[in-house]
């Protein structure tokens, strides 16, 4: 079992760590109140190695956070589960503009300055941060930088992060999906719908996926697709993007789309790209 616990200054980043660490193969915890961490920690042990990684995200608002956490430390590391310690931080005039940009109070405010709340929250966590194993200063760096940092810092052994391709048949008559990242339209082929022995059948069928996949012009149009998502699949997987959603559409979503999704899954499927296939309005016909 791994432990981290990622902590540090209200708005240096501590929700973007979480969720690079949740991508990664963590299972993050927000706010769990430090008495119970070592519980925590416990049933992830006994979960039959589900859970071999646990992130646990803390902040000042904690109640008795310095001196409960210490405590915590000190008996995972005596018990063999040596926590790993991400800390924060950010310029005062950086976090500033932080707050003020999302028009948001510092938890440590009350009915003072803005900079008061921020710097009583470095002295309450300088003994913390003294102790960290990893300490990231975001003052200056893009989320992504950020990213990386923690995926150097915490990767080591992690789980194969394949890229995530789903590809999802629709009909446009329906509407287009609200989640895709491309659309790709395949009105221009012609529609097995107007051929009576196929009408009734579905782009899944061998025989309206063959007059599909054996019209003019397809065989190229899916070479060069393929060679344009594996370009902007690298651009996002360099972004740290890792999920992609291609959206293929037809009229009803019932021939077309559904046999070209399923030959694009096909071309695709290789050991660094992990695809799914929807056909989301199969079916409604």
């Amino acid at each position: 079992m791994e432990v981290a616990i990622v902590s540090g200054l209200s708005g240096a980043g501590r929700s973007t760590a979480a969720k690079v660490l949740e991508d990664m193969g963590w299972f993050v915890v927000d706010n769990l109140p430090p008495e119970l961490i070592s519980r925590m920690v416990d049933l992830g042990s006994r979960t039959s190695g589900d859970v071999t990684r646990i992130a646990i995200v803390l902040d000042v608002r904690t109640r008795a956070f310095t001196e409960d956490l210490a405590s915590v430390i000190k008996d995972l590391d005596t018990r063999g589960y040596r926590p790993r310690v991400l800390y924060l931080e950010a310029d005062d005039a950086i976090l500033i503009r932080r707050f003020e940009s999302n028009r948001r109070s510092h938890p440590l405010q009350g009915g003072g300055r803005l900079a008061d709340g921020i710097t009583r929250e470095r002295m309450l966590l300088e003994p913390l941060r003294q102790e960290a194993d990893v300490v990231v200063d975001t003052s200056k760096i893009s989320v992504h930088q950020l990213r990386n940092q923690i995926e150097r810092a915490f990767g080591q052994d992690a789980p194969d992060r394949h890229a995530s391709l789903t590809v999802v048949s629709f009909g446009f008559k329906y509407g287009l999906p609200l989640d895709a990242d491309m659309v790709v339209d395949m009105r221009f082929l012609p529609n097995p719908h107007w051929i009576p022995e196929l009408r009734e059948h579905t782009g899944r069928d061998q025989d309206v996926s063959d007059y599909v996949l054996s019209q003019d012009g397809i065989s190229e149009f899916l070479d060069r697709y393929v060679e344009l998502l594996g370009l902007v699949n690298g651009g996002y997987r360099r972004e740290g993007k890792r999920y992609l959603t291609l959206a293929v559409g037809c009229t009803g979503g019932k021939h077309r789309s559904v046999a070209v999704a399923e030959e694009f899954a096909r071309r695709l499927a290789d050991e660094s790209l992990a695809v799914t296939v929807v056909h989301r309005d199969l079916g409604r016909e």
